[in-house]
């Protein structure tokens, strides 16, 4: 892990290594409901990079899953991301609020991403 937790606003956790023990420790504690999600879908990209002889779709689903445990090892912005996203899937894509949601959603997740690509 990477950074030391934070109380007060901060992290909840540590910055995870991204290797599949530690980001799903890091969910079990941030994000536990999406353990479940995480497993099948690691089923599948492992498969899909058996099959394609390419490390890609891991690549790609480290960068998802420590995208997700960013977000979600500090609440204020998991709180945020998750009622930006309850605004975008019941608000009408006329009212302005909807894009506002959909704007919200997207930097948090550049910035989250952004956070632990460049690790």
């Amino acid at each position: 892990m990477t950074t030391q937790p934070v109380h007060g606003g901060g992290a909840l956790i540590p910055r995870p290594e991204k290797t599949f023990p530690a980001l799903r420790a890091a969910l079990a504690q941030v994000a536990p409901s999406r353990l479940a999600e995480m497993t099948s879908e690691r089923d599948t990209v492992f498969t899909m990079a058996t099959q394609s002889n390419s490390f890609g779709p891991i690549a790609m689903f480290q960068l998802k899953w420590a995208t997700v445990i960013e977000i979600e090892r500090f609440p204020d912005v998991a709180r945020r991301l998750h009622a930006a996203e309850h605004a975008a899937q019941t608000l009408e894509k006329e009212d302005p609020k909807w894009q506002a949601a959909m704007d919200e959603i997207r930097d948090i997740m550049q910035t989250a991403r952004a956070k632990v690509a460049h690790e």
